[in-house]
């Protein structure tokens, strides 16, 4: 695209977004414009098919922190120098060319008047949002999994040149590669303007490729195998170089954020780095104390001692049972409840009533209430 395109289109607008929106206020708007306008979701429409192209000509740039700097300044340029005379570099009287400037913004040529054929700028990839579900254990441990992403990449049938399969784009005939012509503004300054035969370009398609309709770029799903690593909690977003869509002219991949999401274990949970489990005990073992077992993750068993007098909810600890991540190792930790039987044997029966007499009347509410009375 050329530079003064850049700054005569307004891409805010375009999005339908505010000049201080976020990059994902950016990534939302483009999607669903993008659905709405997709022209495989309209066959023969070329005014969706136009607005399709704005909208990821908008989102190429406003999305890539570096090119949404340099488009900002270059419609500050626009705004201060847009009406001509005295406000220009060069003063009244002489041939000035705002290509001459702009075109340092965004590596393009000379303008008009130098116009010059351009290569293929390097584009990054774009990034790829996707979703994995991992069970309990593959958060703890880390997993590898095959991930399914959809993303727009090169047309795998033209090779992004957008020109059907045995033929190629050619230079603009009318602005030579530049992408950007000379526009009459009264005989005092000569203005440049998007090329109204490539629109920008620079190259010309004579036979648009049947699949990308001439764009360069098409839908593309693929089956990549990524590492998770250990110790992920539930919604975390991990954010994995490399993995996203494929770049164009040597432009290096994009980023594939993966949201995680982890199912619930039926014994275990995480308490950050830590893993926790409960325990039953029976009254007599937190009266008098006990050793007791208590499971791991990883299927074996640790012993634990129950001192005599162990309160239901008591928490023990049990170091390096826990998560292992590649910053440190958590611990287990072990809570005791306190089960109390809902049914009892008569040999049981007549034990509780003979501690209940041997308690004489005391109740441990008593102590507590004295407190308020």
């Amino acid at each position: 695209m050329s530079s003064s395109d850049h700054g005569s289109k307004d891409f805010y607008k375009i999005l339908g977004v505010s000049k201080d929106a976020t990059q994902a206020d950016v990534k939302k708007a483009y999607r669903q414009l993008a659905r709405e306008n997709h022209p495989d979701s309209h066959p023969g429409d070329k005014a969706a098919e136009e607005r399709f192209k704005d909208v990821s000509e908008a989102y190429s740039v406003l999305s890539n922190p570096e090119k949404r700097k340099e488009y900002d300044e270059q419609r500050t340029l626009f705004s201060q120098f847009g009406g001509g005379g005295a406000g220009f570099p060069g003063g009244a009287g002489v041939d000035f060319d705002l290509g001459d400037i702009l075109g340092g913004f965004f590596g393009g040529g000379r303008g008009a008047r130098g116009a010059r054929t351009r290569a293929p700028r390097a584009r990054r990839g774009d990034d790829v949002e996707t979703e994995a579900t991992l069970t309990f254990e593959q958060a703890v441990e880390g997993a590898t999994l095959p991930l399914r992403t959809a993303s727009d990449e090169p047309c795998g049938t033209c090779h992004g040149t957008g020109a059907r399969p045995g033929t190629v784009p050619k230079v603009c005939p009318r602005c030579e590669g530049s992408g950007v012509q000379t526009g009459a503004s009264g005989g005092v300054f000569a203005m440049t303007e998007t090329c109204t035969q490539c629109q920008g370009r620079g190259l010309v398609v004579e036979h648009a490729c049947d699949t990308c309709r001439g764009s360069g770029r098409a839908p593309s799903a693929r089956t990549i195998t990524v590492r998770v690593p250990a110790g992920v909690k539930d919604g975390q977003r991990i954010r994995l170089k490399g993995k996203g869509g494929k770049g164009d002219n040597g432009g290096p991949d994009g980023d594939l954020f993966l949201v995680v999401h982890v199912t619930p274990h039926p014994v275990f949970g995480r308490k950050g780095d830590h893993l926790t489990v409960t325990v039953p005990v029976a009254y007599d073992e937190a009266v008098l104390g006990a050793q007791i077992s208590a499971p791991t993750l990883d299927g074996s068993r640790v012993t634990l001692k129950v001192p005599a007098g162990t309160p239901s909810g008591r928490t023990f600890r049990v170091r390096g049972k826990g998560v292992a991540t590649s910053k440190a190792t958590g611990d287990l930790l072990v809570t005791v409840q306190v089960q109390v039987p809902t049914e009892i044997g008569d040999e049981e029966r007549a034990a509780v009533e003979a501690l209940r007499a041997a308690r004489g009347g005391r109740s441990p509410r008593d102590d507590e209430f004295e407190k308020v009375s």
